[in-house]
């Protein structure tokens, strides 16, 4: 046993590399409008969606106590799997230019060096007009209520107290942005609840709305959180350590026009937003941002020129991990569109 135990390490990191990509660049996939083609019981595991594969199951419900929020100060006893701390290093992806690092899943040609030279075409103005609107297709999206290297039954994946879920996450970034100057909407509605089927066709149906009575929005962000899976009920969290204090990595998805997926022909303007995001999260937050997710599909960013899709940690980072990523994200979001005037 000694001597398997000594290269338990080398086998969960092999295993975070496949499970990063299976469960994280893939896992927004699993909603029909996402991904053009594929719905949330195609694909994945066993028939299940990738997104919170190891986590408890998604009970669609009218009822709030599907969506419970998790136990604090839960007894080891208890555990029903592990939680590996990581940090997912972005600087061995392949392709890469100027602090900017991408997983490449399109089958399409990237210049990065090019496209970043190519700028942003529209301003971010300043004053009473809404530049910015943040949602999230999926709201109800939670952490863990403290920091474990375990986790419990009781620990679950999602609720409806917008304290506690993704919306808050979303709160944080948009109050940062509003402290610039910035004017911001922040969209609190749980697209995913009670039903996670249809998440990005009402989340569509909403950023339509806010489009036609504020015209002058600029930006669409959707704020989601990921989950990484391991070997058998395992599961990852990625952080990293700013300014001594600990954070839950982030990681940009963007969409493309390619292969079976169509009507997105402006698919470019919002792939340069989010390669100057990253780049400029880089340089502000060395490490806060994992590979960027480029993949075929649409996640509603055909709606706009400056959509972006933004997953803050996993449902196995703390809160309190997510929450001070929300502020270095939302620093960095102002630093960038600061520099769009």
């Amino acid at each position: 046993m000694k001597k398997t135990s000594a290269y338990f390490p080398i086998f969960v990191s092999v295993l975070l590399c496949l499970a990063t990509f299976s469960s994280s660049a893939l896992s927004v996939f699993t909603d029909e409008t996402a991904a053009g083609t594929v719905r949330p019981d195609q694909g994945g595991i066993g028939g299940r969606p990738l997104k919170d594969y190891v986590s408890a199951p998604y009970v669609e419900s009218s009822s709030s106590s599907s969506a419970e929020s998790q136990a604090v100060s839960a007894d080891r006893s208890d555990a029903i799997g592990k939680i590996y701390e990581q940090f997912l290093s972005p600087y061995s992806a392949k392709l890469s230019y100027g602090g900017v690092y991408i997983k490449n899943t399109t089958g399409l040609s990237v210049d990065i060096k090019k496209e970043l030279a190519e700028g942003i075409k529209f301003k971010i103005e300043k004053g009473n007009e809404p530049q910015v609107l943040i949602v999230h297709t999926h709201a109800t999206e939670c952490y863990m209520e403290e920091a474990r290297d375990f986790y419990t039954a009781a620990d679950k994946a999602r609720t409806t107290d917008n304290s506690k879920n993704v919306t808050e996450i979303g709160e944080i970034m948009a109050k940062k942005l509003e402290s610039g100057g910035i004017k911001v909407i922040h969209d609190r509605t749980q697209h995913d609840h009670p039903s996670y089927n249809q998440s990005y066709s009402r989340a569509a149906e909403t950023i339509k709305e806010y489009l036609d009575k504020y015209p002058s929005i600029k930006i669409v962000v959707d704020v989601h959180r990921d989950s990484i899976a391991l070997t058998g009920s395992d599961k990852a969290k990625p952080t990293v350590t700013v300014n001594g204090k600990k954070a839950a990595q982030v990681m940009l998805v963007v969409g493309s026009e390619t292969g079976s997926v169509t009507g997105f022909p402006n698919w470019r303007e919002n792939f340069r937003l989010a390669l100057k995001y990253q780049q400029t999260m880089e340089a502000l937050y060395p490490g806060l941002a994992r590979t960027m997710a480029f993949a075929p599909r649409k996640y509603n960013m055909h709606l706009t020129t400056g959509s972006m899709l933004l997953e803050v940690g996993t449902d196995s980072n703390s809160f309190e991990e997510a929450k001070y990523s929300a502020e270095l994200a939302g620093d960095a979001l102002l630093s960038l569109l600061n520099t769009l005037k």
